[in-house]
């Protein structure tokens, strides 16, 4: 479906059918940013080295590449981020104040609770699939996150995709901060 060559974070692509455009354009990728990122971004420094390591991985993604894309988040990104400690709170929400919306939507709603059938996921990782289905369902490029036990989970992959394509719609290249880091 992308036949393009990145170019300053700029590629050419059929951009979804949801989109209602049918024509190939130059612009940026669309990825929507899922909770954990802002939430690693703005943690106090941790001394766990794994943990340690993607805040600084984020915090690099955040500085050099995260204007090479078109970044949007949802409400449910912003509930999870104004959730816990007020004073880390307003951080993440900062951090988050000028990024657009995607509406929570009937279409949405309906591919999350396929997604949470068909992963067999707990009712607690409801959001999780939402966040999967609202990057699906608005024709984003990918869906950044940290969340490697629900979200970007290998061996839920193809189940993702599937569930996607069932539904008339492409799933997101589902990646962390450390493999968006360009080459």
């Amino acid at each position: 479906m992308c036949a393009s060559e990145p170019q300053d974070g700029l590629f050419t692509r059929w951009l979804p059918p949801s989109s209602g455009r049918v024509k190939s354009s130059l612009l940026k990728a669309r990825l929507y940013l899922e909770t954990t990122v802002p939430s690693y971004l703005t943690a106090w420094p941790s001394r766990d080295l794994i943990r340690a390591s993607h805040q600084q991985i984020t915090r690099e993604w955040w500085e050099r590449r995260r204007a090479d894309f078109d970044v949007f988040i949802s409400q449910l990104v912003l509930d999870e981020a104004g959730a816990g400690d007020p004073a880390a709170a307003r951080e993440r929400l900062a951090a988050l104040q000028d990024l657009p919306q995607l509406d929570i939507t009937d279409d949405v709603v309906v591919l999350a609770g396929a997604l949470v059938t068909s992963l067999a996921l707990p009712a607690k990782a409801s959001t999780d699939a939402a966040h999967i289905a609202l990057a699906a369902v608005h024709g984003m490029h990918f869906l950044l996150t940290w969340n490697c036990t629900h979200i970007a989970n290998a061996e839920m992959a193809v189940t993702i995709a599937r569930v996607c394509r069932e539904h008339g719609f492409t799933a997101p290249v589902i990646c962390t901060p450390e493999e968006l880091m360009g080459g």
